[in-house]
């Protein structure tokens, strides 16, 4: 040890402990810098007006959806290809009548020709439209995490950055919800759109974060709380009714000179005030009975009303079973047409619509490394938990678009459904190849976009190379992403209202790709 040095025992403390309060002034510091440009960006996004409502509704895709069974191509020599890498496990027929697969008709050709899993003729037909309209559904190929553009050769080098922990679940689902592969997951682009624009509805009676599916990663703010609400609505105090409410609501509202108690009464007090407020908001959209929904197209949900499989059982029926998907959506739904009610609107101090709502729901089951088809079963690859699990998003995605439109009935508003658009993520994409049962985790993979102001009929991104060890692969059936998530959620962002001045402060690595908005929405 040096001598000369002067940090004895005592010395050495006092450096730890001014070191330590250094770095609380800089977190504080950092905090601080973090909200206020937040509020100046808020106050800048001052082309957002009144009653002009939009929601973005996320429908996260839990486990990793093989999204190479989704889409899939229909021109022969390249469905050769794909069929000849899939194997026989998992490779969907294009033979029948005329397809096993349903062709999709984009209004704008790549020069390749696609169609979606027989699962999903509802999906088909959103995408497809009908005479003379457009459809409401557009398909993003190959989008995934990304720190810097990658092609195959700078994956292999050392000399560029990748996200870290690929084709790992929790790491990929931080970093799809994140938006930031190269950060620790402190915000979720969700949340940090909703601290820069919660400002511009200072009447919102709620939160403009709204979570079907508890906590998650893409709605934590840093000013800005998710609130979460079940398929029955807002979460009520169980056991306590009548008397036991207006006792425990009057011992809230008496003033307390400790401030724990006094902050924690007033956080009860608020919750409890917000679920009688948000429950009775909704009570003019619930269902008239068990058997009869409000809605025109019913929610996929329990029975009655549960998704209809391509599996056909042994007495001839078709198999059913119920959703988890429907009843978040339907609930979404509702939510909606609470928050965009243009006049007595009870979420809203004023009664106006409110600005601006966010929505996550999610469905599980989609990492399917053993089950995927049903073909070591009864040799078909049409049927098995995938084909359910995408009958389930084609249904509920469905309904979901068709209850919009019949809020715009409701609200005298025939161009309402161009106010909400909804979109899938997912933790990743799965390997190109079977693994003799299933599929393990990938990257890249391909998403939908649904709305009336998605510009539908139309595939945007780059389709991947169906080669093993091709320009697309990183070596073993893993799609490197032509498109980031910074891309797909900066145009989501853009239509929803942020403006280009403020897409950094959402999305930071925005500009490291060559372009901010892909053009779908």
């Amino acid at each position: 040890m040096d001598s000369k040095s002067s940090l004895g025992p005592q010395s050495r403390r006092d450096f730890i402990r001014r070191a330590a309060c250094a770095a609380v002034g800089t977190v504080a510091l950092n905090a601080t810098l973090r909200d206020l440009r937040f509020m100046n960006a808020a106050v800048a996004q001052s082309n957002i007006t009144a009653g002009d409502y939009k929601a973005l509704v996320c429908i996260f895709l839990s486990g990793g959806n093989d999204s190479n069974n989704l889409i899939v191509p229909t021109i022969l020599s390249e469905w050769n290809n794909y069929a000849a890498i899939r194997s026989s496990v998992l490779a969907l027929p294009i033979s029948g009548a005329p397809y096993n697969v349903i062709p999709l008709s984009p209004t704008i050709s790549d020069g390749h020709s696609y169609g979606l899993h027989p699962a999903c003729p509802e999906l088909a037909a959103m995408f497809n439209g009908s005479a003379g309209n457009t459809g409401k559904l557009a398909i993003l190929f190959n989008a995934g995490t990304l720190v810097v553009p990658l092609t195959q050769a700078q994956y292999k080098s050392s000399l560029y950055q990748k996200p870290p922990q690929l084709f790992s679940h929790a790491d990929q689902v931080a970093q799809w919800q994140t938006s930031i592969p190269d950060q620790p997951p402190l915000t979720g682009w969700g949340g940090r759109i909703a601290d820069l624009l919660t400002a511009i509805q200072p009447n919102a009676k709620v939160s403009l974060s709204i979570t079907l599916n508890g906590a998650n990663t893409f709605e934590i703010g840093g000013s800005s709380s998710q609130y979460a609400v079940s398929t029955s609505g807002a979460v009520a105090l169980s056991g306590v009714t009548g008397n036991r409410l207006s006792a425990l609501t009057n011992v809230l509202n008496v003033p307390y000179a400790n401030l724990q108690a006094q902050a924690y009464a007033n956080v009860a007090a608020h919750s409890i005030n917000t679920t009688g407020l948000l429950n009775t908001a909704i009570l003019n959209t619930a269902d008239p009975s068990g058997s009869v929904q409000f809605w025109n197209t019913p929610f996929p949900g329990s029975s009655p009303f549960q998704v209809t499989t391509p599996t056909t059982v042994a007495n001839g029926t078709v198999s059913k079973f119920s959703s988890s998907l429907g009843p978040q959506l339907k609930m979404i739904a509702r939510l909606i047409e609470a928050g965009s009610k243009p006049t007595g609107n009870l979420l809203t101090i004023d009664g106006a619509p409110m600005n601006r709502q966010i929505f996550f729901c999610s469905v599980g089951g989609y990492d399917l490394h053993t089950g995927q088809t049903t073909n070591n079963t009864s040799s078909t690859v049409i049927t098995g938990a995938h084909a359910n699990l995408l009958a389930e998003l084609s249904q509920c995605l469905n309904a979901f678009q068709a209850a919009m439109d019949q809020i715009g009935t409701l609200h005298g508003d025939a161009s309402f459904s161009r106010r909400v658009t909804a979109f899938t993520a997912s933790d990743f994409g799965r390997t190109f190849p079977s693994n003799g049962l299933g599929s393990d985790h990938g990257w890249g993979s391909h998403h939908l976009i649904a709305g009336g102001a998605v510009n539908g009929q139309q595939t945007y991104g780059k389709f991947p190379t169906l080669a093993i060890n091709g320009p697309d692969d990183t070596s073993t059936g893993r799609w490197i992403p032509t498109t980031a998530t910074d891309q797909y959620f900066a145009t989501l962002a853009t239509w929803f209202g942020v403006d280009s001045g403020n897409l950094t402060t959402v999305f930071p690595n925005i500009g490291r790709f060559s372009s901010s908005n892909l053009g779908f929405v």
